[in-house]
């Protein structure tokens, strides 16, 4: 949620700002891995904040990979189904995308919401097999997300990368579990 949230939830409930982070750190942590932590419909009964709202304030800062338009664009000539995975709430993911416009390059859009699991969840894996039919022998994941690759690793997906640079805001990451890829052009010729 970040500060905007944390700013406002110190408001109403006459908070410091350090004490509205710490109370919501531990709220997160306590739904890390389940579909709650990205449910913002949750999080808005949960904090009695609008959630939707606040991320709507933020619109302007949702900016897309320099990289991810060509790389998209060189997938699909290569006639690969480019299908995105996510555990974006869908008031969420609608947002995104209305600012950053990649969704006419996916297929499909498959929410964890729509499984009944987070990605970090063994289970997803299975369920969105069956939904979509993929061999995950030889199927690619990139995400920024280790639990998830982690969990793509053990239902048998072969292609793993760790986006090391989460959004245009984050520092680069590194992981010892899986390729790191910094620039999506990495994977183009």
């Amino acid at each position: 949620m970040g500060n905007f949230g944390a700013e406002e939830y110190a408001h109403r409930r006459r908070l410091t700002l350090p004490d509205a982070c710490q109370e919501l750190f531990a709220r997160y942590k306590r739904e890390e891995g389940t579909l709650n932590w990205t449910d913002i419909d949750f999080w808005s009964q949960e904090l009695d904040l609008d959630i939707p709202a606040l991320k709507a304030g933020i619109r302007h800062l949702i900016e897309v990979h320099p990289d991810s338009e060509p790389f998209l664009r060189y997938v699909r000539k290569l006639t690969k189904h480019v299908i995105l995975v996510t555990n974006a709430h869908y008031k969420t993911l609608d947002l995104k995308m209305n600012q950053v416009g990649l969704l006419g390059y996916f297929e499909q859009v498959v929410s964890s919401f729509d499984l009944g699991a987070p990605k970090e969840d063994r289970h997803f894996w299975a369920i969105l097999e069956d939904k979509i039919s993929f061999d995950p022998r030889r199927t690619m994941l990139v995400d920024d997300n280790r639990e998830a690759l982690q969990a793509a690793r053990d239902y048998g997906i072969s292609y793993l990368f760790f986006k090391a640079i989460s959004s245009s805001q984050a520092e680069p990451e590194t992981s010892r579990r899986f390729p790191v890829l910094h620039y999506f052009t990495e994977l183009m010729p």
